[in-house]
């Protein structure tokens, strides 16, 4: 739990950081297609940085339920290879990042999923 809820204080730290560097250090430096990819990557680490927020609160509750963990890491490594591969992306412009991407989307949705799935059979 307590892993969860510093996965989540950094994510959440670190995506204030880098939508400002964008909106500010990016300025002018990347075309408007790769401020916006920028962008997507700020939205989805801060909106999974509640979702570890989430885990942390679902296993302060629920220890035994192994697949909330599960979950939480999902989400953690959906963070880093979504929003990871889209801020690369942006700023190295190598489209063939932009294929890792969708592994990243695929863990956020598992990860969702299982809480979905545990809140069903075990709440």
């Amino acid at each position: 739990m307590k892993l969860f809820l510093i996965f989540g204080a950094v994510h959440a730290l670190l995506a204030v950081a880098l939508g400002a560097f964008g909106a500010h250090g990016l300025e002018g430096k990347l075309s408007e297609k790769y401020i916006k990819i920028w962008e997507k990557a700020v939205t989805y680490q801060m909106f999974h940085a509640v979702g570890l927020f989430v885990t942390a609160f679902l296993l302060s509750k629920f220890p035994q339920i192994g697949m909330i963990s599960t979950a939480g890491w999902l989400f953690f490594i959906g963070i880093l290879l979504f929003s990871g591969s889209l801020y690369i992306l942006s700023v190295t412009q190598i489209g063939v990042l932009g294929a890792i991407t969708p592994l990243g989307g695929v863990a956020f949705l598992a990860g969702w999923a299982l809480i979905a799935i545990a809140a069903i059979k075990h709440l």
